[in-house]
């Protein structure tokens, strides 16, 4: 029944959103930008070039090249570190191993980002990952979702059959728009996503196992078989 469970990187995987704004914070008062946590909040789960527009239109005197590739850097360098996994999302991924349901990354992070995530990942959590380094429309076009449903052979038809995890607006909107079963993880984001177009909410990954995410999955065709 589940085909495949398609993953959001920062907030829904990983708790990276407060690396991310303080090393915007950091690198706007270091060139004589003005920066802060609400601002950085409104551009969470957008391309990196879009918050290093906004930090340059506040100020910072570095380019948006310059801003991108030292925010992606620093954030990187404290990956490699320490992955900063959102508690018992580590324990979903095994279990997905254990039932062989695959499982795809789908992030605007950069590629070698997104490769880390992987690298770092129980192993053969994931079959692969769509990120912002690939030459698609970024998110909320659903293009990233459909390309990671490819990969895992899943047509547009097949879409519903696949889990998507998502925590920012323009994700859920991506994600939802690609026809995939849309979860809001609410658990470690300040977004309000309330009134998302996502199918169900999550707080969090305790008692979240397969059994779970194919309730979601049964529950989403009975709805699409009542609009029959």
């Amino acid at each position: 029944m589940l085909k495949a469970v398609l993953w959001d990187l920062d907030g829904t995987l990983i708790d990276s959103e407060p690396v991310w704004h303080e090393a915007e914070i950091q690198l706007a008062r270091a060139h004589g930008g003005q920066w802060d946590e609400e601002l950085a909040w409104a551009d969470s789960g957008k391309p990196i070039q879009v918050a290093a527009q906004h930090m340059v239109e506040r100020g910072t005197q570095l380019t948006v090249d310059e801003i991108s590739q030292a925010l992606v850097d620093k954030v990187y360098q404290l990956e490699v570190e320490c992955m900063p996994w959102i508690e018992g999302v580590e324990d979903v991924l095994k279990q997905l191993v254990e039932a062989g349901i695959p499982s795809v990354l789908v992030t605007a992070s950069p590629r070698k980002m997104a490769q880390n995530l992987v690298d770092h990942a129980p192993k053969g959590a994931f079959v692969g990952f769509v990120c912002g380094s690939d030459n698609l429309p970024k998110k909320p076009d659903p293009a990233p979702y459909l390309a990671a449903g490819r990969l895992v052979g899943a047509a547009e038809q097949d879409m519903p059959y696949c889990i998507a995890i998502e925590d920012s607006v323009p994700g859920l909107a991506s994600a939802t728009a690609s026809g995939a079963t849309t979860l809001a993880h609410i658990g470690s984001t300040g977004t309000d996503v309330s009134d998302g177009p996502q199918f169900a909410s999550i707080n969090g990954y305790e008692g979240l196992g397969v059994a779970e995410l194919e309730h979601y999955v049964r529950l989403r065709l009975g709805e699409l078989d009542a609009e029959r």
